[in-house]
């Protein structure tokens, strides 16, 4: 008999916030009545083996393409956080009581908004997170990449961001992959004013929250980034883990997933082994956070 039981899933097929596809996978026995919904980062995939691997461990776990698809924004530009909502109601109608949230990159940006904007949302696990909100990535409905415009939208509002400096250009050799660690590093700086807008409120979030980050992310800055998140939720009095290693790219591997794919893009940091080594750190935390049990 298999271990899990999957399918394919659509959201509403008349567009808005509820046009998504996705996969779902669930235990084929009873699970612990807890799921999550598994977040690609800017890649935009859906993420049916890492659902398949976390159903494996007892969770209902659903992925949904959330921008690039019909009725859906070409690109993570002023996407609709409701998009994710439904994907929860989702997960509700399929028996889940305890609702987390996995997401990479992108994808634990909108996770932690999602924390934040619904208190419904028990747990949340960010790899590789970023700390403020960042404009779009690709263009919007309108076909335009600029201007700069907010990753996301809530309620038919844009969410304050920070902006990229125009100036900036890569090192590395053109026709080669390039690290964009300097460009969100560069734009920190060119547009600190706008930090603090733009800052993820995580010390609002009732949210149970683990951040896994690499030292060695070549994409943006996540260990600082984390470190950011992790200290306003102890100011505020909240509790956070926090999994670091400093050798780790911006792709942890979780155990049971093979080596992240080489990119012709982007240099993504770290190396298999330590990728890995962050990944099986952070394992008994994600699925402690996403249960909702700790050890004892």
């Amino acid at each position: 008999m298999p271990d899990t039981v999957e399918h394919e899933i659509h959201g509403a097929p008349g567009g808005g916030a509820d046009a998504w596809t996705g996969f779902l996978a669930a235990p084929a026995r009873r699970g612990s009545g807890a799921g999550v919904l598994v977040l690609a980062g800017s890649s935009g995939r859906i993420e049916d083996e890492r659902c398949r691997l976390l159903a494996r461990q007892g969770l209902t776990a659903l992925s949904v393409r959330w921008f690039g698809g019909p009725g859906q924004p070409p690109g993570i530009c002023e996407v609709p956080l409701e998009t994710f909502g439904s994907a929860l109601a989702r997960l509700r109608a399929e028996g889940v009581r305890r609702l987390g949230v996995l997401g990479v990159s992108k994808g634990a940006e909108a996770a932690l908004h999602l924390s934040v904007l619904r208190p419904d949302v028990d747990a949340v696990v960010a790899v590789s997170p970023t700390s403020v909100t960042w404009a779009n990535v690709g263009p919007g409905r309108d076909g335009s990449a600029l201007p700069h415009r907010s990753s996301w939208s809530w309620r038919g509002e844009p969410l304050p961001f920070l902006p990229y400096d125009p100036d900036w250009a890569p090192a590395e050799p053109e026709g080669t992959p390039v690290s964009v660690l300097g460009w969100y590093e560069r734009s920190l700086r060119t547009y600190a004013h706008r930090v603090p807008a733009a800052a993820v409120p995580v010390e609002r979030s009732a949210a149970e929250i683990v951040l896994v980050a690499g030292g060695d992310d070549l994409m943006w800055p996540s260990l600082r980034f984390a470190e950011e998140l992790a200290a306003r939720r102890r100011a505020a009095g909240r509790s956070v883990r926090l999994i670091t290693g400093p050798a780790a790219g911006h792709r942890p591997r979780l155990p049971g997933e093979g080596p992240a794919a080489a990119s012709a893009r982007f240099r993504y940091g770290g190396s298999a082994a330590a990728d890995a080594a962050l990944g099986a750190a952070a394992w008994p935390h994600v699925l402690d956070a996403l249960h909702g049990t700790r050890p004892a």
